[in-house]
């Protein structure tokens, strides 16, 4: 449904924040192996979350990647649109640039439900709460 740095940068933060709730900041490395994902595009996400300011990080003995517990729960909708854009919740499902009730696309009246459907899945949930739900197995 995504694309492949969206996939790694959701699960690259649900594992961060497990780990961080553990009293962990994990590197780059671990983070990559954790989600089978390749290393240097691992880095290269999280480099992108950490100058977006989803994240933070240590560099040497102790660092590692985590969460500023100052800060509000991330929204998956917010990471979702920082990577993707915002055309994967307003965007035409056919391509059209001019996709709209009054100029549909032949998929439009079936799809805005749906794209509907997940916004508001995305909106409703945050790094946070995935990983607290992976964490008290309520998955």
């Amino acid at each position: 449904m995504f694309n492949k740095e969206t996939e790694y940068a959701l699960r690259g933060l649900v594992y961060i924040q497990l780990q961080n709730l553990k009293g962990r900041r994990p590197g780059t490395a671990e983070v990559a192996k954790e989600i089978e994902a390749p290393p240097f595009f691992t880095a290269k996400i999280l480099q992108r979350l950490v100058r977006a300011g989803f994240l933070e990080s240590l560099k040497g003995k102790g660092g590692g990647f985590f969460f500023d517990p100052e800060k509000s729960d991330l929204p998956v909708v917010q990471l979702v649109s920082a990577i993707e854009g915002d055309s994967s919740f307003s965007g035409c499902v056919f391509g059209l640039k001019r996709c709209d009730k009054n100029n549909p696309c032949p998929l439009h009246k079936k799809y805005v439900p749906i794209r509907e459907s997940i916004n508001n899945l995305l909106s409703g949930e945050t790094v946070q709460s995935l990983a607290e739900k992976l964490h008290n197995n309520k998955i």
